[in-house]
């Protein structure tokens, strides 16, 4: 792939609405990614980004056994399943000022059901769960900005 096919890719994620894009040819993968300011950033090589799940804190084990309650905490903690967010933009809890919070801690999701909305250039995509489960944190503060992949909720899915 020549620069002026790279050149043209990048003028093609910046006219849509387009995310994220990869390519691979002849043994080389480039990644185009849309970010909310009108940069881009272009990855050249064979090997491609790694993403983590964000660390859960754990409440202090009220017994004096600790050692004994600790290994069941961690294996409930391996059993949660992340919302991550689809795009990069604003995350928003609510359709607006004075209208009802999507999701709760405590509150059953189930696929399809809305759990936020993510502006991106002055549009408001509806979030949708993909799994079934009980929300058990919010990771990301209202009206604050994410990135793509980045963590949104953890749900137990049992």
């Amino acid at each position: 792939m020549d620069i002026k096919q790279i050149q043209e890719l990048v003028k093609l994620i910046n006219k849509t609405n387009i995310g994220e894009i990869t390519i691979e040819e002849e043994g080389v993968k480039i990644t185009v990614k849309q970010k909310k300011d009108p940069v881009q950033h272009i990855v050249a090589g064979a090997a491609a980004p790694v993403y983590q799940q964000a660390p859960v804190q754990q409440a202090p084990a009220a017994s004096t056994s600790g050692a004994a309650t600790k290994p069941a905490a961690e294996a409930k903690v391996d059993n949660l399943i992340t919302i991550k967010s689809p795009m990069i933009g604003t995350f928003y809890r609510q359709a607006g000022p004075g209208k009802p919070i999507f999701i709760n801690v405590g509150d059953e999701v189930t696929p399809g059901k809305v759990v936020c909305i993510i502006e991106a250039m002055k549009l408001f995509n509806e979030i949708e769960s993909e799994i079934k489960g009980k929300i058990v944190k919010v990771l990301v503060e209202d009206a604050s900005p994410v990135e793509y992949d980045q963590p949104l909720f953890l749900v137990d899915p049992s």
